[in-house]
């Protein structure tokens, strides 16, 4: 399959060798909205692009890398006018409040106390639930399953590279099982797990490998013997499990 230019992410990502092709992309994805939201082009003095922030805000995640980022007068800006339309949905929520009447019995039942709703609390479940960059990225995403998919079907040195990879984090390993549903019929879906399945097996068993390994190189006794694979095991292991690159510096603004 002729390289095109949706295709060079992910075969970058591929071609990386990394523990999970997924996370590769997911990284420059996350770095490339830091960038827009935070960089030298000054997107946050645009007004379509506070408009967006204003309303969606960030995750508690995505605060914390906007605050490592050190753009202060960026920042700024976003939280200046954020902070302008939560005061204003925050009045909305609360001038719409009228608590209701508990009955003496619903205080003491569980299930009643699950029943239970307050609409400020819900409001505020909206909004830790809502952030920028985590929904531009879940867009892109969903373009980046349909990517990986169209490329497993019809280049046949991609498929091999896959059925030759590291395999996936599971996060991103439940993603593609999830999105092989809809994006193989039965025939392909037969084939693409009959290969994801044992490759995923043996990647975490080789990383079992190297994590009980980093331990035994611990014992005295085999304070000489080579390291093998296991020096930056626990980075690893943690990303086969969870996603992400636990041992990544923090990405600041590029000056």
């Amino acid at each position: 399959m002729k390289e095109k230019l949706y295709t060079i992410p992910m075969n970058d990502a591929v071609n990386a060798g990394d523990e999970c092709p997924f996370c590769f992309v997911e990284r420059d994805v996350e770095q490339d909205l830091l960038d827009l939201v935070l960089g030298s082009g000054s997107s946050y003095m645009e007004a379509d692009m506070r408009e967006k922030t204003d309303k969606a805000g960030f995750c508690r995640m995505h605060f914390k890398k906007m605050f490592d980022y050190g753009n202060t007068l960026g920042n700024a800006w976003i939280l200046k006018t954020h902070y302008m339309e939560m005061r204003r949905q925050l009045k909305d929520a609360t001038d719409a409040y009228k608590p209701g009447k508990t009955s003496i019995m619903s205080k003491f039942s569980k299930s009643s106390k699950a029943e239970m709703k307050n609409s400020v609390a819900a409001w505020v479940r909206t909004k830790e639930e809502s952030c920028y960059i985590c929904n531009s990225f879940n867009e892109m995403y969903e373009r980046y399953l349909d990517t990986f998919f169209v490329m497993y079907k019809k280049d046949e040195e991609f498929a091999n590279k896959i059925k030759n990879s590291k395999g996936f984090c599971l996060t991103h390993f439940g993603d593609l099982c999830e999105a092989a549903e809809t994006r193989l019929n039965d025939k392909q879906k037969e084939e693409f797990f009959n290969m994801l399945f044992p490759l995923m097996q043996a990647n975490m068993d080789r990383l079992q490998e190297d994590v009980s390994w980093l331990i035994e190189k611990y014992d005295y006794r085999n304070k000489d013997a080579d390291w093998k694979n296991s020096k930056d095991a626990i980075q690893r292991g943690m990303q086969k499990l969870k996603g992400a690159y636990p041992a990544d510096p923090v990405y600041q603004q590029k000056k």
